[in-house]
């Protein structure tokens, strides 16, 4: 026979007890394993995106493409034209400007028979802000003329009616 108590007279909680116990214990133990995963991967999602976003223009011509969308503004530039002022050939700008959609920092649209490339803002900003997170050792105001430079909402890209929005977008 198990005894229910030990020398001192302190009862052991039943087989039954000691079991509801453990699973509340497990269930409590894997919400809490479960918040910190959620947490794990958003960190570790957030960070894949910007490695990949760092990654996209860490290459001469892409970056070149990129700096050029952003400087055209929200209405952005057909392919042929994007081509035509970087000297590059169709299929090399049909694989780069790929490679900045897939990594979320250009969007596109179709426009009659064109593709239309802009600049992600969003995903700029983004990318910017954490890049400057924490900047300065909690000293915004260091950082604030790099951070507020940025274009803001205002350099959103406008929707015509017509045209379709055909984007990968990815929030950093």
């Amino acid at each position: 026979m198990i005894p229910t108590s030990n020398l001192l007279g302190v009862a052991f909680p039943s087989k039954a007890v000691r079991k509801h116990h453990s699973i509340q214990s497990e269930g409590m133990r894997n919400a809490v394993d479960s918040e910190i995963q959620h947490f794990y991967n958003y960190r570790t999602m957030k960070k894949r995106m910007v490695i990949c976003a760092l990654g996209a223009l860490a290459q001469e011509t892409r970056l070149d493409i990129f700096r050029l969308l952003v400087q055209r503004g929200p209405e952005g530039m057909a392919a042929g034209e994007i081509g035509a002022r970087l000297g590059q050939p169709s299929p090399t700008m049909s694989f780069h400007l790929n490679q900045l959609r897939f990594a979320g920092l250009i969007i596109s649209r179709r426009e009659s028979r064109s593709i239309i490339y802009s600049a992600n803002y969003k995903a700029m900003n983004e990318l910017l802000g954490y890049l400057t997170e924490n900047c300065c050792g909690g000293r915004p105001e260091v950082c604030s003329p790099v951070v507020s430079a940025g274009c803001g909402t205002e350099c959103e890209p406008r929707q015509t009616g017509a045209a379709k929005t055909k984007s990968r977008r990815i929030s950093l």
